[in-house]
């Protein structure tokens, strides 16, 4: 290239820079591809780990994950409380969404009137829809101007007809209403729900925490109640009250082996669908929280420690039956019994004078220690918040003392210290704690030996015969070989400490005894001789009944079956007893 054209930029000049912008042109776009190219890798990364995450989820959900995914799903969707059903899943207590009917008295505004009618007049459009509302109380409650619930559970045509009144201060808010579905049944187990949505009473208030804890109300509680048996001792105790007139009765199913309550009822008991002021009166538990002397049911548990303790040796040995002066007082009999009575007769014939010589030969110290043994000294074991403290001699007795709780005065319990006590002396000698929960196969609890499980076997067999020969003959149920003892007992109160007119009956029975499964107690407070119970007040004439009753109804329900072919063989103790002689 010459120097004029070098200078003055000739043709190869403009060559060169057209082969220059070229270059440039080239780069600039091969930037842009580059640039593209990564953001297509980066977009189809992105989409590929998009695409991982995805399957990895299927993958996981076809593994078990749906299984979380619905389990969280449900813990959004979960009642504010929690289910409880019975043993069998049969729901006693659930959660549901209803109605309330609320007066909100600022609804018109702050400074208009609540109501566009007269209190008067929308407190009876109200009661015409709800008989059951105090229509007066109501009128002035809407008079009054403060807000509040009027009702905690509309139907749907309910509220349809409140929506109808027109009164824009009557509010239906959609809330959690705990419903009871069985009714009023095992009403005294159950407790009932108090409008700040805690537990009151009963196992409500036990299981608070689990059944309001998001983490566990998902699981239902399962209660030992069987809904079948439950219904079917109410039944028959609402019938024995009915038929003989008395003010209150009381009721247990308990499993020997397990301590686990089948059924508790209260009579009379109250609606925990409804708790007003009557329903609060009635709340007081008498198979757990009212202590009763409960008489001559405490009988066989004398005999049990004399023959555990050696004091009776030969059953066939005779106890003076005539009464027994001790100091000021006189034990005797009702009726005359013979002049000695063997200790299968004074459980037969239902002796205190001989059951009260059983104890004074045995001592204090050893009935003393029995009884303690058997819980009767302190307060009921079992769930229930509600447990009365037992009427207790205390730490040192005298003689009278363990003379006359050798017969079952001068001691108070519940029925359910006399329930769990005939469990430990008929299974084999073992106590064990009642409960209202559930147990699994193994969770029994070991419990403590009372008795010898020889000493079990001969009161067995002598339960057995007092239904066949004495006092509980109108507890025997064909086939179920049922062995218990009456117990009528006078009230506390009266001219020498008791009320003669006014008594406590009782049955104390378990059933089969060949191979005892079940202890059942039958009480009514106050019977009244009527032509039901032949004019007579004492257990023999109405609580017995309740038990023959009550067993043929139950016994299929629980596993037992009636059979006429078997019975426990009493033959070693019948020649001690006049009666099987004949």
């Amino acid at each position: 290239m010459n120097a004029f054209s070098a200078l003055h930029g000739g043709p190869g000049a403009v060559s060169m820079a057209m082969a220059s912008g070229r270059v440039q042109l080239v780069s600039i776009r091969q930037k842009s591809l580059d640039l593209a190219r990564w953001r297509v890798l980066w977009i189809a990364i992105v989409f590929a780990l998009l695409t991982a995450v995805a399957l990895s989820r299927i993958v996981y959900l076809g593994a078990g994950g749906e299984e979380a995914r619905a389990t969280s799903l449900e813990a959004a969707l979960l009642p504010d409380r929690g289910e409880i059903v019975d043993r069998n899943g049969v729901p006693m207590a659930r959660a549901f969404p209803a109605y309330a009917l609320w007066f909100n008295p600022e609804a018109l505004g702050e400074d208009e009137a609540p109501l566009v009618a007269k209190p008067e007049d929308v407190a009876s459009k109200l009661k015409a829809i709800f008989p059951d509302m105090d229509e007066k109380a109501l009128a002035a409650h809407l008079s009054s101007g403060k807000g509040g619930y009027l009702r905690r559970r509309l139907l749907p045509e309910e509220a349809n007809r409140v929506q109808d009144i027109g009164e824009l201060a009557l509010e239906m808010p959609m809330e959690e209403d705990r419903h009871y579905p069985q009714g009023q049944m095992a009403a005294h187990v159950l407790g009932y729900v108090a409008a700040d949505g805690n537990g009151r009473v009963g196992m409500e208030q036990v299981f608070n925490d689990h059944l309001t804890n998001p983490a566990t109300r998902g699981t239902p509680i399962a209660l030992s109640i069987d809904v079948r048996v439950q219904g079917a001792l109410e039944d028959e105790l609402r019938r024995g009250m009915k038929l003989t007139q008395a003010q209150g009765g009381a009721g247990i199913v308990l499993d020997v082996d397990t301590g686990e309550v089948m059924a508790l009822a209260s009579l009379p008991e109250f609606d925990p669908n409804k708790i007003d002021a009557e329903g609060q009166k009635l709340m007081f538990n008498r198979v757990t929280n009212q202590v009763y002397e409960l008489g001559s049911t405490f009988k066989p548990l004398t005999v049990a420690a004399a023959i555990d303790s050696g004091t009776i040796r030969d059953l066939g040995k005779r106890f003076d039956a005539s009464p027994v002066k001790v100091g000021r007082f006189t034990i005797r009999d009702s009726h005359a019994m013979g002049p000695t009575l063997n200790a299968v007769e004074t459980l037969i014939h239902s002796s205190n004078t001989t059951s009260a010589r059983i104890a004074d030969e045995m001592g204090p110290e050893r009935l003393r220690q029995y009884m303690i043994d058997l819980g009767m000294n302190g307060r009921p074991e079992i769930e229930l918040p509600a447990k009365g403290f037992p009427l207790w001699p205390g730490d040192k007795w005298a003689r009278l003392t363990n003379m006359t709780v050798g017969f079952g005065h001068g001691i108070a319990v519940t029925p359910l210290h006399l329930a769990s006590a005939y469990a430990a002396m008929v299974n084999g000698g073992v106590y064990r704690p009642a409960t209202l929960k559930k147990l699994g196969p193994g969770q029994a609890p070991k419990g403590r030996r009372v008795f010898k499980a020889s000493t079990s076997s001969r009161m067995r067999q002598m339960m057995r015969a007092i239904a066949i020969y004495g006092t509980g003959r109108n507890a025997d149920a064909p086939g179920y070989r049922v062995g218990g003892k009456t117990g009528s007992a006078e009230k506390p109160g009266g001219k020498g400490g008791y009320r003669r007119t006014a008594l406590v009956s009782t049955f104390a029975a378990a059933f089969p005894m060949d191979r005892p499964r079940y202890v059942v107690i039958a009480m009514l407070d106050e019977p009244k001789g009527t032509l039901a119970s032949s004019y007579q007040r004492t257990a023999a004439w109405n609580a017995a009944p309740i038990v023959g009753r009550l067993v043929p109804r139950i016994g299929p329900l629980i596993g037992v079956r009636p059979d006429d072919k078997r019975d426990i063989d009493i033959s070693a103790i019948t020649p001690l007893i006049p009666e099987a002689q004949k």
